[in-house]
């Protein structure tokens, strides 16, 4: 589809400066883009950039307009708008309603029927999918699972026994909801399994990405609130509850029954330890190790960062001393103390 600029602006709230009647057929990046395409610049260290891009127009914030010759889409926000107007460019695929022939498909499932249940997946007894959802090949949707209006499975997504997913989600390939949480009771020397009887639910708006795995409480249920974004390869243990709206990058370890607030933000392979409450607005940066509550919002960091191997090992020595050091340090301390009660007397 092509739009032209005028309509974006009219669309987005946005100003054009430049040829308006400019077709945009494609969303771009500033180096790949050319002169069907449009670009957005959001980080003012690239602006000269907009200098040598052959988009034919480009996203800008006011104060960086003067900067490019050519056609301008002048918005508040200009990667929001970039994104808005990607959305609009290059819609998700369209799909007729039914079922492939492969498709398993349980008599007491309920299929709205605008949906698809595309080839290989299988449905289970009592599952329901709504409206408009798209189920991708190889999916499982299990016994008394819910898949919501418009939500689409994209393929090889694993939805658990009794397991929800609410309107609007979108679940990446490998995506799985509803294993069995970690829970074991110790008898000796061996384990005996500790059913895991909770659900998991997703709220409208979720976005799960590939090879995510979200465990089922043990008795209560993991919940995941609306709006929230992630990355891949993310692990969400039992009974964890994650409120509207966070954003949780690849490689993060959740443990059980920890509750994560709203608005928040962690940053690729952070660590969360189990049972904790971490309030609305907290930003983890990546590769931290979260081990207490955090009860106050702010940006929290624990790791550190990558330097010379060679400074790294003379650190990691003096570390490795630093026990010895600060028993040195006591004794000298007190000994300038025997040294000054002895020098006033």
């Amino acid at each position: 589809m092509a739009v032209t600029l005028a309509e974006l602006a009219r669309r987005f709230q946005g100003r054009v400066r430049g040829n308006p009647d400019l077709a945009i057929k494609r969303a771009a990046s500033l180096d790949s883009a050319g002169p069907d395409d449009i670009a957005y610049l959001s980080d003012r260290k690239f602006l000269a950039k907009l200098a040598s891009t052959a988009a034919g127009a480009v996203i800008l914030a006011e104060p960086d307009a003067a900067h490019r010759a050519g056609s301008v889409l002048i918005v508040e926000n200009p990667h929001l708008c970039f994104a808005r107007v990607a959305q609009l460019l290059h819609p998700a695929p369209a799909f007729r309603p039914g079922a492939h022939a492969s498709a398993v498909i349980s008599p007491s499932a309920r299929v709205a029927a605008s949906a698809w249940v595309g080839p290989h997946v299988v449905v289970e007894d009592g599952a329901e999918i709504k409206d408009d959802a798209y189920i991708g090949p190889g999916c499982l949707v299990g016994a008394r699972a819910a898949v919501g209006a418009r939500s689409r499975l994209v393929g090889h997504v694993v939805i658990g026994d009794r397991c929800s997913v609410g309107e609007d989600c979108l679940l990446h390939p490998g995506v799985v909801i509803g294993s069995d949480g970690f829970g074991f009771a110790k008898d000796g020397e061996q384990w005996q399994k500790v059913p895991q009887l909770g659900h998991v639910i997703l709220g409208h708006g979720v976005e799960v990405g590939a090879n995510t795995t979200i465990d089922r409480g043990a008795l209560d249920d993991t919940l995941i609130g609306s709006g929230v974004k992630l990355d891949n390869q993310i692990q969400i243990a039992h009974n964890v509850h994650i409120g509207d709206n966070t954003a949780i990058a690849a490689f993060v370890g959740i443990a059980g029954s920890t509750r994560i607030g709203k608005r928040c933000t962690i940053g690729g392979q952070a660590g969360i330890t189990g049972h904790l409450e971490i309030v609305d607005d907290v930003h983890i940066t990546a590769g931290s190790l979260v081990t207490t509550s955090i009860r106050q919002a702010g940006a929290y960091s624990s790791s550190l960062k990558a330097e010379p191997a060679e400074k790294w090992r003379r650190n990691a020595a003096r570390l490795h001393h630093l026990d010895e050091m600060s028993q040195r340090l006591k004794v000298l301390e007190e000994k300038w103390q025997q040294h000054s009660e002895e020098h006033d007397n």
